[in-house]
């Protein structure tokens, strides 16, 4: 259990030493004037408690990510809390913590803005196109999957729950964010943290063994295909580092009453998601007994995650145990969904400058975004939600670029702290496009690493060569 308690002390300790740091390096102004009271409009501008908003964004950004995603990624080892640790401190949570920040400081405008602000106007026209469709896919997937699981546990046909949803959702994006999500998420964030803290009080006094790390070696069933770099950095996204994150950020920079509140929202939000990720993977190495014996029954389950939450879930916490599993493979997706919706609502409103106050101007954003989402939920689409994975760390990739960037305006000398983060996230989209079946599929040979390490190079160079052009020219979108 060594490497867990190290593990997890480092990620305990880093909000208060990191995060620090990270309040003075963006010189943090409790006295600012916020969005929230600058621009009030009691729909999404409106300020709430800061702890409403931390569990709000923790459940915003958590989902399913950090239990589907840690057991997936607990087949490959005890590697797995490796990543999470240093991924979720100085990738994922200086990645939420700098988002938030730029967009609370720019009118908590939506992550497409404010990567047009200071990558340029291509870079905005791009995000603008992918960003949007990307919610709507999150939103899509996250009605279908909670409905087959509902239809399967009740007697109330899957198209009655797909429309049960649907409402929920549109309402959800509709009205002021108080209503629906400031009043339920708190509950359904309080109840994550609780799955986390029960699972791990049964696994450290229970007769449980955590394997300790001796290797990096890949203990993966399907080591050959899925190797360590970059299989795991894409398989662990939430709970290390996630480009939706950055999409959610806006959505509570709306509500915040202080500056202050950036880290225990922010960076706090991340680092609580990382820890429930390390339980989890802890927990799925340990309930089967070892890491051999969790990919034996992965591998003998198709690699259903769902499964495996709902086994561990009923065994270690009993009848609560089950509320509890049905908390993480239905309400968790069901509530990413509602706010990937109400999320492309905000960037097409603030792409168009429409004023969301009015309740029309929200239904003549909404209505056609949920038309494309049902569309999109009866199609066919299981191959391309095999490339979500992919495409939300190549968000992340944006956003790191676009945090050098404010850092490099500003002229700080610790640009490198989100420089190094998006070289690195650059290589692993780049080098999975050539090592997985997905795309080239050259496998974890020398020449698919060779070629993405040259378009990681020639991409570094294109965008440190953009941002010093656009600080020199004072040019944005």
């Amino acid at each position: 259990m060594i490497t867990f308690f190290i593990c997890l002390a480092v990620l305990v300790a880093s909000y208060f030493l990191y995060g620090k740091f990270l309040d003075r390096l963006t010189a943090i102004d409790a006295k600012a004037e916020v969005p929230a009271e600058r621009l009030y409009d009691g729909v999404d501008y409106l300020p709430l408690p800061r702890w409403r908003i931390f569990l709000i964004q923790l459940l915003n950004i958590a989902g399913t990510g950090p239990i589907f995603g840690a057991i997936l990624g607990a087949c490959y080892g005890p590697v797995a809390f490796l990543w999470i640790t240093i991924g979720g401190i100085l990738f994922g949570a200086m990645h939420d913590y700098m988002a938030g920040v730029i967009s609370l400081r720019n009118d908590g405008k939506s992550l497409t803005e404010i990567i047009g602000k200071y990558l340029g106007g291509g870079m905005h026209k791009l995000t603008l196109v992918v960003i949007p469709m990307l919610m709507i896919l999150v939103g899509a997937v996250f009605i279908v999957t909670p409905s087959q699981i509902l239809a399967g546990k009740t007697d109330i046909p899957y198209m009655m729950w797909v429309a049960i949803i649907i409402a929920y959702y549109f309402l959800a994006t509709m009205l002021p964010v108080d209503k629906i999500i400031g009043k339920i998420y708190p509950v359904f964030g309080a109840a994550l943290i609780f799955m986390a803290v029960s699972l791990f009080g049964v696994l450290i006094f229970g007769d449980y063994q955590i394997p300790e790390l001796t290797t990096l070696g890949n203990m993966h069933f399907n080591a050959g295909n899925l190797p360590i770099v970059p299989t795991l950095f894409i398989s662990i996204a939430c709970g290390a580092i996630s480009g939706f994150h950055a999409t959610q950020s806006p959505l509570m920079a709306r509500c915040m009453t202080s500056e202050k509140q950036c880290r225990p929202i922010f960076f706090g939000a991340m680092v609580s998601e990382s820890i429930i990720a390390l339980i989890w993977a802890a927990v799925a190495m340990s309930f089967f007994g070892g890491v051999e014996a969790l990919n034996d029954y992965m591998q003998a389950n198709g690699s259903n995650a769902g499964v495996a939450v709902s086994l561990i879930c009923d065994t270690m916490l009993g009848r609560v145990g089950s509320i509890l599993a049905i908390l993480g493979v239905v309400i968790a997706p069901i509530t990413s969904g509602d706010t990937a919706f109400r999320s492309a609502r905000l960037i097409i409103a603030d792409m168009l400058h429409y004023d969301q106050k009015p309740i029309l101007k929200r239904l003549v954003v909404s209505i056609p975004l949920f038309v494309i989402g049902v569309a999109i939920a009866f199609m066919e689409f299981d191959v391309i939600w095999r490339y979500f994975a992919w495409s939300n760390q190549a968000l992340s990739v944006i956003t790191l670029w676009m945090i050098t960037s404010w850092l490099m305006r500003r002229g700080s000398k610790w640009s490198i702290i989100s420089l190094i983060p998006a070289i690195c996230m650059t290589f692993v989209c780049s080098s999975f496009f050539f090592v997985s079946g997905q795309f080239v599929g050259l496998g974890a040979t020398t020449a698919a690493y060779a070629y993405g390490g040259a378009v990681t190079a020639i991409i570094a160079g294109l965008m440190i060569h953009l941002i010093k052009k656009n600080i020199k020219g004072g040019s944005i979108y």
